[in-house]
């Protein structure tokens, strides 16, 4: 009898161990159906993708016809054709470079011109673009003396750019009050104003997506600042503008955006710096 005792108290605990594992599996395999939650937004989007947000997908170009569609809702005008005569085939490869180290202490702009730390940067990335073979197409630099000279230090290494210009829109300024701000930068608002709808008016002319008239794939370089970079990046990743100051860029570092055909914008890199020496790296 005392053995049968042992081998009843043995099949309690056996049932109860199996009933904990059945629950564990069951358990488990409920957790394995739920998708729970993320921290962000779990299934919707806290902002859906603007497509038009450049004012250029084909229902902005075409006209809306007059007439109707058929029953079928065919239209009846050809005006499904004019929609392809204007839609995008090509992706624009934005390059933005932003300055060599400059003198700080220049009182005027004339005076704020590179270092010869800074000539070594630009110089440094010009090769990197001398590498990397792109096909440039174009050159656009802001009209500020250090932007100035680390173009012209750029352009020694590039060959076949068709097209360069000089641009007062993409001089360096206050683009919009940051957040969260920053107590050792503070801007008159006046400045907000002013410089905020000068660079906004850069974003707005050059980045977008190409135009039908575009048969392959473009690189063009902007040699600016890092405000206006940090602005376009947030502004072309449709992400809150005043989050601009929380990136950093290096001196003569390489930021690389692709506006797609679609309307679909990508950040290919960020302030790349790696190609320089640890030495010559700088951020003011």
């Amino acid at each position: 009898m005392h053995w049968m005792r042992k081998i009843g108290r043995l099949s309690v605990l056996a049932a109860t161990a199996g009933g904990a594992i059945a629950g564990y599996v069951i358990a488990s395999e409920e957790n394995r159906k739920t998708a729970l939650a993320s921290w962000t937004t779990g299934y919707t989007p806290s902002v859906k993708w603007d497509w038009n947000w450049d004012r250029r997908g084909v229902h902005s170009l075409v006209k809306p016809p007059k007439s109707k569609g058929d029953e079928n809702n065919n239209n009846l005008d050809g005006h499904d054709d004019r929609y392809e005569k204007v839609r995008p085939t090509a992706s624009r490869h934005l390059i933005f470079i932003r300055h060599g180290q400059y003198n700080l202490e220049g009182p005027t702009d004339h005076e704020r011109y590179l270092t010869s730390l800074g000539r070594e940067q630009a110089a440094l990335t010009g090769l990197r673009l001398q590498e990397l073979t792109y096909p440039y197409s174009r050159v656009v630099y802001s009209t500020m003396t250090r932007a100035t000279e680390t173009a012209e230090i750029i352009l020694k290494k590039l060959e076949n750019v068709e097209v360069i210009e000089r641009c007062d829109l993409l001089r360096e300024g206050a683009p919009i009050p940051p957040e969260p701000p920053i107590g050792s930068w503070k801007p008159e608002m006046h400045k907000f104003y002013a410089d905020g709808a000068r660079i906004e008016a850069a974003f707005r002319k050059y980045i977008h997506r190409a135009p039908a008239s575009q048969e392959k794939d473009s690189y063009e370089v902007f040699v600016c600042h890092a405000n206006v970079i940090r602005y376009f990046v947030c502004r072309a990743l449709q992400l809150p503008p005043e989050a601009w100051l929380r990136l950093t860029l290096h001196n003569g570092s390489i930021t690389h955006l692709v506006v797609r055909p679609d309307g679909r914008v990508g950040l290919w890199q960020l302030g790349e710096c790696g190609y320089m020496p640890p030495e010559k790296l700088s951020r003011t």
